[in-house]
């Protein structure tokens, strides 16, 4: 995964890449609520819209759930998960088969299943098909291997017993995915909660329902049991219900942190249900002067204006030394106003549209707060076209820390760079948020690499590098930006409850 990352970062223009042709208009094979293997319509009869975000065209009608489909998919879940069924019999090691069979038929529907990401999502079809197609399956089979080896340990225990420990499921899981990597975030759910035995209701963004219907499909295809896996669409009140349901046991959460925290007090008013939450970033990305200046130049581009700025981790406060802070200011203008948008079926273009109208207008308000509050507009700063949500690549200096754009998530593709001229000051300022998710450091002294990476609260800290991810490395954030840890052996532990078994043991009698 980091290897292909890595391409897509430093390949430009795209078509350098060795794609297949995508299919520009992929046919829409299901838009219904997936309960229990089983295809069927809402309760209510309503449908809802997924839109184009390179057009503003409707795609399809899709089946929107409310709490009567919910209701439904639980009771599959649940009864998928009692003791007894043919899940939980099953050997740890057939669940690791079925994974690897999902990831089988991904594979096989490689361009498809990218050329639908990109049709819903409006993701480059060579980002969606060279990273997250990929990327998602390489979280599978990861999860795959660990499904007979998450186990527990035998304990030397005090007096005449024998003590061990269990890892066993937490049970029904719902698991709420955003928008900006709707497939990739479904493999990091799916991933470790069917290793590990659990089940799942699934409910993916409204804005990009497609591929998670898909998937949902390919599931039943390669072999997991009725109700193991189920996907119901709708609107943020479909996800309030799977959260307030008292025979859900654990919600895992990917978005803003203003959901997040809603979440987090409503499982807590309803069995204290488990929850993992991936919530939001300001992330810093600190350039000292010892620093390849090209080199960071390019990867602090790409470590925002990836995916349109559409990530979470993105390192929105550019922190830059103040002696070469101008010619990085330059340069960071001049390769912005190179970055190509456009139709993001052309294997040419970098940068597609926004997700919808509303993220759009918002970022347009951002950068209209910017120059307001007096932030120097060197590149971008409007909608491209009058088709679609394109926004173009957007570039701020002589940004202060009090600045609305210096301290709110924008999520999109607007970079602001801001000026230091000591090390402990700019770890103080890069720390001086609510948020806690990524952060970077470029340099070329090792010793104030870890000087540095030691001082900041982030879940990850890249050192020269940036969006470097991959399925073995966990994933996460401190404060604001949520709790636990999704990626890695580390996101086994939110899938798993440990039980402590002791065991008396009788003399044996002479």
């Amino acid at each position: 995964m980091l290897r292909l990352l890595s391409r897509v970062s430093q390949l430009r223009p795209f078509s350098t890449l060795s794609l297949p042709s995508p299919e520009k208009n992929p046919s829409i094979l299901y838009t219904g609520i997936f309960i229990n293997n089983e295809w069927c319509t809402s309760q209510s009869g309503k449908t809802f819209p997924t839109v184009n975000p390179a057009t503003g065209e409707v795609i399809a009608n899709v089946q929107e759930g409310d709490a009567a489909d919910i209701d439904i998919a639980v009771d599959a879940a649940n009864t998928a998960f009692s003791f007894g069924s043919q899940w939980r019999k099953m050997d740890a090691s057939y669940r690791g088969v079925l994974l690897n069979k999902l990831a089988d038929l991904m594979e096989e529907n490689h361009t498809y299943l990218a050329s639908l990401e990109t049709l819903d999502n409006g993701k480059p079809y060579s980002v969606a098909y060279g990273f997250d197609i990929p990327a998602s399956i390489a979280t599978l089979r990861y999860y795959a291997g660990w499904a007979d080896k998450n186990h527990g340990k035998v304990i030397p225990m005090d007096g005449k017993f024998f003590a061990y420990t269990r890892h066993e499921p937490v049970g029904v899981c719902g698991q709420i995915i955003p928008w900006n990597f709707p497939i990739l975030m479904m493999a990091w759910k799916l991933g470790p909660a069917l290793a590990t035995g659990n089940v799942i209701i699934l409910k993916p963004a409204e804005q990009t329902p497609l591929t998670a219907l898909f998937m949902a499909q390919l599931t039943k295809e390669a072999g997991f049991p009725n109700g193991v896996v189920n996907v119901v669409p709708g609107y943020g009140k479909t996800g309030a219900a799977l959260v307030a349901h008292n025979d859900v046991h654990k919600i895992a959460f990917t978005g803003s942190t203003e959901v997040g925290k809603l979440i987090k007090a409503e499982a807590a008013k309803n069995g204290l249900k488990r929850t993992t939450l991936e919530l939001g970033g300001k992330s810093p990305n600190i350039i000292f002067k010892d620093t390849d200046m090209n080199h960071a130049v390019e990867t602090s581009h790409f470590g925002l204006f990836f995916n349109m700025g559409q990530c979470c981790c993105a390192g929105s406060r550019t922190f830059v030394e103040d002696d070469i802070y101008d010619e990085f200011v330059e340069k960071s203008a001049v390769r912005a106003k190179s970055r190509t948008v456009g139709n993001p079926f052309d294997a040419s273009i970098e940068h597609g549209p926004q997700i919808d109208e509303e993220q759009m207008n918002k970022i347009l308000s951002m950068i209209k707060s910017g120059k307001e509050q007096g932030a120097k507009l060197v590149q971008g700063g409007c909608r491209v076209g009058d088709k679609g949500y394109f926004v173009a690549p957007t570039v701020f200096a002589d940004v202060k820390d009090d600045m609305t754009i210096a301290k709110e998530e924008i999520f999109g593709p607007v970079q602001q760079i801001l000026k230091f001229s000591d090390l402990d000051e700019v770890i103080h300022r890069a720390n001086k948020t609510d948020y806690g998710l990524a952060a970077a450091v470029f340099t070329k002294d090792i010793d104030k690499a870890n000087y540095v990476v030691q001082g900041l609260r982030a879940g990850t800290v890249w050192v020269n590098t940036y969006n470097a991810l991959a399925s073995q490395t966990p994933f996460g954030g401190f404060k604001m930006s949520g709790h636990g840890r999704e990626g890695g052996e580390y996101g086994l532990e939110a899938y798993t409850e440990v039980k402590t078994v002791i065991v008396k043991v009788n003399e044996k009698n002479s």
